[in-house]
């Protein structure tokens, strides 16, 4: 197969996906990447319809990638994940609603386009988590203690774009980390971007049936295959608190393996074995399952 990677050069010298790049080099295909955020774009010529099987992304979000990608899926090529599907979760904003109005688990959601505008949530909503809407890597995250520190963080938050902003979640410090790959599902421990503890390391954990069906509702609700899921245990239980598209996938075992496995898979059949998300809004309260094809895989020993 031929594929094309959109890789950012946030993510030039990572293991991932620079690893999948090579074991798909390695068993025979070719990989072209490109870099968007380091490149002069041709937008007219820069897809060439029936040039590579795929297209793969691994770019930040709120970059050129994600264009490129739905410019490559405009033109009838296979996006791995779906394109319309990266969209609805890179946009944290549009991923709460989607996510919230079909039984997901999310915090209840606000967005504001000016800093100013958080003002308007009432102060038994504190504290806050407020964050860019297209932020990644934990950038530029905020936990808000009262209107008083609100006030103080008006000028940091300038110039983020749109924000969103959420009541937190309690927690022990530490949320767990669910890699959805090739029908299966591997759960990490690690520290919250909230409370930093170099002390803490990631690590596999077993996974429980209730975070298990829920990261796989994240995948068929978005319509992603290969994604993560980061979930705080809150006192009133699990809590979906962000979605991300081709994640690192720490802790995985045989990882650049198993994901370059899903990337043949996806791209030989034309794309997502998960369809987009639907317009058709579905009760907050609906029974969570695990499709047939996700298996469970837990920590050491589980």
């Amino acid at each position: 197969m031929r594929l094309c990677f959109l890789v950012e050069e946030h993510y030039r010298h990572d293991g991932m996906p620079n690893e999948v790049i090579r074991q798909l080099t390695a068993w025979g295909h070719q990989v072209d990447v490109v870099r968007p955020g380091g490149s002069l774009l041709r937008m007219t010529e820069v897809v060439d319809a029936g040039a590579h099987d795929a297209w793969v992304l691994k770019t930040v979000s709120g970059g050129p990638g994600l264009t490129l990608l739905e410019a490559a899926a405009a033109a009838g090529t296979t996006t791995v994940n779906d394109a319309r599907s990266i969209r609805g979760v890179r946009d944290k904003a549009l991923a709460a609603a989607l996510g919230r109005g079909r039984g997901l688990p999310l915090p209840p959601t606000y967005a504001v386009a000016r800093p100013e505008l958080l003002r308007e949530i009432p102060e038994a909503e504190y504290p806050l988590v407020v964050k860019p809407a297209d932020g990644s890597s934990g950038r530029a995250v905020h936990l808000v203690s009262s209107p008083e520190r609100l006030e103080s963080l008006l000028p940091v938050l300038a110039g983020e774009g749109l924000l969103i902003a959420q009541p937190y979640v309690p927690n022990s410090g530490t949320d767990i980390k669910v890699y959805a790959v090739g029908g299966e599902l591997f759960a990490t421990e690690r520290c919250s971007p909230l409370h930093p503890d170099p002390s803490v390391r990631e690590r596999r954990v077993p996974l429980s049936a209730e975070v298990a069906a829920i990261a796989a509702r994240v995948g068929a609700v978005y319509g992603l295959d290969l994604y993560g899921v980061d979930v705080l245990l809150g006192p009133d239980g699990p809590v979906v608190v962000d979605v991300n598209d081709f994640p690192s996938f720490r802790q995985v075992p045989d990882a650049a393996a198993r994901v370059a496995r899903a990337v043949l898979e996806l791209a030989g059949a034309g794309g997502s074995a998960t369809p987009p998300p639907t317009p058709v809004a579905l009760p907050y309260a609906l029974p969570l399952s695990i499709p047939a094809q996700a298996s469970i895989v837990g920590g050491d020993g589980a």
